[in-house]
């Protein structure tokens, strides 16, 4: 009785506010508040304190790939999953660890190299001589057909070292020789990517530009030399639990909740990412005995700093079957940090997908309405690649200490932890739910909202 008084009280309101009719404005209050009811029955078990000691286990040491500190994090995740009660499994996987740079080696005109010479990190083992011929900062239009059968010597800067060196290669060159960019020493840079089968080096600036003034007067014949160069492999693991529906309520949709739980070498990747595997780890505890018709996978990856090894490991392992079954991939990066930005969902062409939608609205249901933009350089890059619709949920700008020693517990606010957790667990608990058979909207299922491109950087 209670409940009848208070929505016709809401809904005579919204009637006029708003110049609906009284009974449509009934049917919209009641609706409204189901829909609050079914959020709640995720929202209300999400707790940011169990968040903030998963991130106080795992940050308690570094977790670069293939590392103890890395293995340890892998065993603690796994059993949390297992205490919840999912079929949890760790899977192995080779990456590249480092990378034995050889012996890297200049000649011009006949002559040794003075100078301090870098492998760049991929660089093919060879030994090319060629004319050299100097391409500016190497982009698309500084890049000519004279370059073809050369050595580019290329200033670092403004555009990637892929493109850089693709760039050339396009036009035919067969070496790289690379100076540093304005304002910096040294050459310890540069890196080569599969397919860019050329040897490329690195010098110091100041050489860069000698040879820039050298080859305005004469022609220049170089030899660039790597020998010994190979990579470095270790082994790192991702950890992947699943819970099936009931099997009278299996509709045979999977969504797919998702972080990475490696860190760089030199910090204990508070934020980046034992927050994001921690608000997992919570999603996954609330999520256990809640009625889905709906598979929920849950997932942490490894090696993501190490070039996403991990996430494409799994995403290419997936069968079509499975691919076809994902209805959606939700990425939590760097989501505790007190210091970051406001949250966004990025995804990897810049255009809204399911995943944006039902976080855009979920955002806007419990708290505020999350805006999109565009970005890779996480793990639900290689899900998009396979045709899933996948976004990454991060807070931007990041903090100063991103990548840092400082990325420690002490910079986690436990409020952008519970924000998150209940944007995102509202979100995959509305494809989840039994009430909403294969994504169609049922009538308690709230309807689309309007959200925003938001071009902000990383």
């Amino acid at each position: 009785m209670y409940r009848k008084t208070l929505t016709a009280i809401l809904a005579a309101g919204l009637a006029l506010s708003s110049g609906m009719l009284p009974a449509e404005a009934e049917n919209h209050v009641s609706n409204e508040q189901s829909d609050h009811a079914f959020d709640n029955k995720v929202i209300k078990k999400i707790d940011s304190e169990n968040m903030y000691q998963h991130i106080e286990v795992l940050s308690q040491q570094p977790r670069e790939a293939g590392t103890d500190g890395e293995w340890q994090g892998v065993q603690y995740i796994k059993e949390q999953f297992e205490s919840f009660g999912y079929e949890t499994e760790i899977q192995p996987f080779e990456f590249n660890k480092g990378f034995e740079r050889g012996t890297p080696s200049i000649a011009l005109n006949g002559n040794d190299f003075a100078g301090d010479v870098h492998t760049f990190t991929g660089s093919v083992n060879a030994e090319v001589e060629a004319p050299l011929v100097y391409v500016g900062l190497a982009s698309a239009g500084e890049v000519g057909d004279e370059v073809a059968g050369k050595i580019a010597l290329i200033e670092r800067g403004e555009i990637s070292f892929y493109d850089k060196i693709q760039n050339v290669m396009d036009k035919g060159a067969v070496g790289v020789i690379m100076f540093n960019r304005e304002g910096t020493t040294g050459n310890q840079f540069g890196g080569i990517y599969e397919g860019q089968d050329i040897p490329a080096v690195a010098i110091t600036r100041e050489a860069g530009l000698e040879l820039v003034d050298r080859l305005a007067t004469e022609e220049v014949t170089a030899t660039v030399s790597v020998e010994g160069a190979s990579y470095i492999k270790g082994t790192s693991h991702n950890v992947i639990a699943k819970k099936k529906p009931h099997p009278n309520k299996d509709n045979g949709q999977i969504v797919m909740v998702g972080a990475h739980h490696d860190s760089v070498s030199v910090g204990p990747g508070a934020n980046d990412d034992a927050s994001g595997v921690a608000a997992v780890l919570e999603l996954a505890r609330v999520m256990a005995n809640t009625p889905t018709d709906t598979e929920l996978r849950f997932a942490t990856y490894g090696a993501e700093e190490k070039g996403l090894v991990g996430s494409y490991n799994y995403a290419y392992s997936l069968s079509d079957e499975e691919v076809q079954n994902i209805v959606g991939h939700f990425q939590l990066d760097m989501v505790g940090s007190r210091d970051a930005g406001e949250l966004i969902m990025f995804t990897p062409d810049g255009e809204k997908n399911l995943v944006t939608d039902y976080g855009a609205a979920a955002g806007a249901r419990v708290s505020e309405t999350v805006p999109y933009g565009q970005l890779g350089r996480s793990d639900h890059v290689p899900f998009f690649e396979r045709g899933i619709p996948a976004a990454l949920f991060i807070h931007a700008p990041l903090e100063p200490w991103y990548h840092g020693p400082e990325d420690t517990i002490d910079k986690i606010s436990k409020e952008k932890l519970q924000d998150v957790g209940e944007i995102v667990g509202a979100a995959v608990y509305q494809i989840a739910r039994p009430d909403t058979p294969a994504l169609e909207n049922a009538n308690v299922a709230p309807g689309p909202v309007e959200y925003d491109f938001d071009d902000r950087p990383l």
